[in-house]
């Protein structure tokens, strides 16, 4: 279950677009995009040459990896899994990333980032019809139930976030799940959409860079 280590705010530079890797830090002044909106190192401020078409295959592939928090040999593991598949590649590629666990938290309003989001995965804060799950890249399917813990509900971090989800009622969801802000659980009702992705990334790119 290893994970990119590098600091967040530095993969975002290196994106030269907000990943919004730290949560509601990225809305904020304090946001490293706000403060050196180049990339890092001694000449990131000094700009560089255009990308070639290589390298901007490349740059896409690198900021859907950081978005996610995978690393290289799982990223292009899911892309084998629906390389030949019937569909649009990409968008199979973006739909598996999104059916992860750690994702699905996320998304449901459980964590301020997926960072945060596979941290309490891991520390077995959840279930899976009624079975515990602590692997962040669990993937979830249409019909499963994902619980928080029942001891766990109304203790510090859930029930402060139960508070917060509350106070955003009626905040538009995506419409692959549905939240049960009382207990605090999330029903996958179907694969997610390609208008429910919600990401600015080229997917196709990503297929382009691995096929070459």
């Amino acid at each position: 279950m290893s994970s990119n280590s590098n600091k967040k705010c530095r993969l975002c530079r290196r994106a030269k677009e907000k990943l919004f890797l730290k949560g509601d830090r990225c809305g904020t002044p304090k946001c490293a995009m706000v403060r050196r909106a180049y990339p890092p190192g001694v000449h990131g401020a000094k700009g560089k040459k255009a990308l070639s078409e290589f390298g901007q295959q490349l740059l896409m592939k690198q900021k859907i990896k950081r978005i996610y928090n995978v690393l290289e040999r799982q990223f292009k593991k899911y892309f084998k899994e629906v390389q030949n598949k019937p569909g649009v590649t990409g968008d199979l590629l973006l739909q598996k990333l999104e059916m992860r666990l750690d994702n699905a938290v996320y998304r449901a309003g459980l964590a301020a980032s997926r960072r945060q989001a596979r941290q309490i995965v891991m520390h077995s804060h959840f279930f899976v019809n009624g079975k515990r799950v602590n692997i962040p890249s669990y993937e979830v399917k249409a019909g499963d139930l994902v619980e928080v813990k029942q001891n766990k509900i109304n203790k510090g971090y859930f029930l402060k976030t139960a508070e917060i989800l509350k106070g955003k009622k009626g905040m538009k969801l995506p419409s692959w799940f549905e939240v049960n802000t009382e207990k605090m659980s999330i029903l996958i009702k179907s694969k997610p959409a390609k208008e429910d992705l919600n990401i600015d990334v080229d997917a196709q790119m990503v297929v382009e860079y691995y096929s070459r």
